[in-house]
């Protein structure tokens, strides 16, 4: 089952965290697999030397997620020269935390820039070229945070919300072209992003969870990789919770 042999999978966001166990739980089951980063090549490197060290294949992208035009022109030239791009995975995304009282417009046009804008703008390069193949995965990168909403995370909570809108949108408009779209939605994750927290802000998240503990970044590229599947193709337009029953 799951198998992605054959296919082409571009991961935004590929060199860290829950996008980098994505681009792994790909490329574990076959696909080849273009490990999308924006700042930090070495990260982008090592993660694909993983991936080829188990037998996997791929390269690496830099992609410019806070620029739409320069972030949608990537991915379609990626496109055009591998000549397929089968699965598209957003994963890039940024939080810049702090209390309404305290936001500055330039942090919040940063985090839409990025999170919002820039997800969309893949997703325009990618789905130009699933069109003309009547074939596609879309999955988008949103957060429990986007459903529920959280204290201190008004930015990053209207740029997770809104993808779920778009999650929505673009499965209505790319059903007839045999192209689906989905996101998932992590809760507390086990990553360099909650690392930051501190012992009581843990503490605090992990007594929203039912299951008594952090998810870990392997379950969430599971789940990425099963929507990339043939065996998901009559799944469109859902969000798909991996949040331990922090949110249901």
């Amino acid at each position: 089952m799951f198998d992605l042999t054959g296919k082409f999978a571009l991961v935004t966001g590929g060199s860290r965290g829950i996008g980098a166990a994505a681009a792994h739980a790909l490329a574990r089951q076959g696909a080849y697999v273009v490990v999308g980063y924006v700042r930090s090549e070495e990260a982008a490197v090592k993660t694909l030397n993983e991936i080829v060290a188990v037998g996997g294949k791929g390269e690496i992208l830099q992609i410019d997620a806070e620029h739409f035009e320069a972030s949608e022109n990537a991915v379609l030239e990626l496109a055009k020269r591998l000549g397929q791009l089968d699965i598209l995975v957003v994963s890039a995304g940024i939080s810049i935390d702090g209390l309404m009282m305290r936001l500055k417009e330039e942090d919040l046009n940063k985090t839409l820039a990025v999170n919002l804008n820039g997800a969309i703008a893949a997703a325009k390069g990618a789905l130009k070229f699933m069109m003309k193949k009547r074939f596609g995965r879309v999955v988008f990168l949103s957060s429990v945070v986007g459903e529920a909403g959280n204290a201190g995370q008004t930015s990053y909570a209207a740029s997770k919300g809104a993808l779920l809108a778009v999650t929505k949108s673009l499965a209505k408009e790319y059903a007839s072209r045999n192209i689906t779209v989905n996101s998932v939605s992590p809760g507390y994750i086990s990553t360099d992003m909650t690392a930051a927290l501190n012992d009581a802000q843990r503490e605090a998240m992990l007594k929203e969870v039912p299951l008594a503990r952090p998810g870990t970044a392997l379950e969430v590229g599971a789940t990425i990789a099963f929507l990339a599947s043939e065996e998901a193709g009559y799944i469109t337009g859902q969000s798909i919770r991996v949040n331990g029953g922090m949110h249901m």
